[in-house]
């Protein structure tokens, strides 16, 4: 098989990864969003704001491998493609700071929930599993912006943890605080990565070739 074709194979999984990832973050984020809203839960809500970002984010990447004709084009869609996961990082960051501020101003406590313990289980089993896969087709492609989507598949198992210890803590203990603490505790490192995504700055840093 030849470089050429070989690539059209590649794209092609890494489409088809990224048509999951679509399906799948739409699903739970409609989940954990509903789920949010009923417990009042800051990491529950902002888990479901990740999804969604996860699904824009994914709708990028398709979009990057769909209009990829040739090599003249590839380092433009990939800055556009790159420069999207960005702006879905710095807006995540964004919303958990707001809401999680206010959440310990106003002192407000999420009720249990159960469902939403469940669904940061599944995810925290489901999502290094995608992020794992996202990277070898990045590697292969020779894609900043895939390698960037895989790491924002990697921080939604962050938040799955941080959802699931907070959640866990007001169920177990009533620690109103743990749910928006616990959401801000990953706010630098969500904003770090946007501001490198914005930048650029992944592709060099993540040993990628330019192909």
């Amino acid at each position: 098989m030849d470089v050429l074709a070989n690539r059209h194979v590649i794209v092609r999984r890494g489409r088809n990864l990224e048509y999951l990832t679509v399906a799948w973050n739409a699903l739970e984020g409609l989940l954990a969003v509903t789920l949010g809203t009923i417990a009042g839960s800051i990491s529950l809500m902002g888990f479901g704001l990740d999804s969604f970002i996860e699904v824009t984010s994914g709708a990028a990447l398709v979009w990057r491998m769909s209009v990829d004709p040739d090599a003249s084009r590839r380092e433009l869609n990939e800055r556009r493609a790159l420069r999207i996961v960005g702006i879905c990082f710095i807006l995540l960051a964004a919303y958990l700071t707001v809401e999680s501020a206010l959440d310990l101003f106003y002192r407000r406590s999420p009720e249990h929930s159960p469902l939403g313990i469940a669904l940061a289980c599944i995810s925290l089993v489901t999502m290094p599993i995608l992020s794992k896969a996202k990277r070898k087709i990045g590697r292969e492609l020779g894609s900043a912006a895939m390698h960037a989507d895989a790491k924002q598949t990697e921080f939604c198992t962050y938040l799955s943890a941080i959802l699931l210890i907070g959640l866990g803590l007001n169920a177990l203990f009533d620690l109103w605080w743990a749910d928006p603490v616990g959401a801000l505790v990953m706010v630098p490192i969500i904003a770090n990565e946007g501001m490198e995504a914005l930048s650029g700055k992944q592709c060099s840093d993540c040993g990628i070739p330019n192909v």
